[in-house]
């Protein structure tokens, strides 16, 4: 049995990603204490959204060409 990845539209992905890794910097800004509560709200959540900009724009693969038998 074949087991395929669920289809999801490179939209969802790009989301995923961008809230995924802007939690990630929010909490990494958090644990060490470096800015105060607010500072670190607003690095997580503009890092999220560059990150899903960055995944939109940059990371899909462009279409593979069948080649044709001659």
């Amino acid at each position: 049995m074949h087991l395929r990845s669920p289809a999801l539209n490179h939209h969802a992905t790009s989301a995923l990603w961008g809230i995924g890794l802007g939690a990630f910097i929010w909490i990494g800004l958090l644990s060490v204490e470096v800015v105060s509560r607010l500072a670190a709200l607003l690095f997580g959540i503009v890092g999220g959204v560059l990150i899903f900009f960055a995944v939109l724009l940059l990371g899909q693969d462009a279409p593979r060409h069948r080649d044709t038998p001659k």
